[in-house]
């Protein structure tokens, strides 16, 4: 009789156990991923032709074209010559020209 409540009462806070883990990796590993989605997800699709971007290879272009859904063209360099085709998810960083600018007054003010 002991030995059997003692058996349950184990199993019990095994069970505890396991749901804190799965709460624990919830809130700490799935739940921000999730955030950092969405969050990319509105950065590209709030793109506009003309916003400077940063790709995931590292390169700064300027948007030129927003061709279809998935594609968008990007200009390189200061020639003008060098425009690639791109896919957006290869999109990691997004600056409106107005962020720009005004970065740029901000820095001329503290000097």
């Amino acid at each position: 009789m002991i030995l059997a409540s003692a058996q349950a009462g184990g199993m019990a806070g095994m069970i505890l156990w396991i749901v804190i883990l799965i709460g624990f990796m919830y809130f700490f590993m799935i739940r921000p991923q999730q955030k950092e989605q969405k969050n990319k997800q509105a950065m590209i699709s709030a793109i506009e032709v003309g916003d400077t971007v940063l790709t995931t290879s590292g390169f700064y272009g300027t948007i030129i074209d927003l061709s279809d859904e998935s594609t968008v063209i990007i200009e390189f360099g200061n020639n003008r010559n060098c425009r690639i085709p791109m896919q957006r998810a290869a999109i990691a960083a997004v600056e409106k020209p107005e962020e720009a600018a005004k970065a740029s007054d901000e820095k001329k003010d503290k000097k």
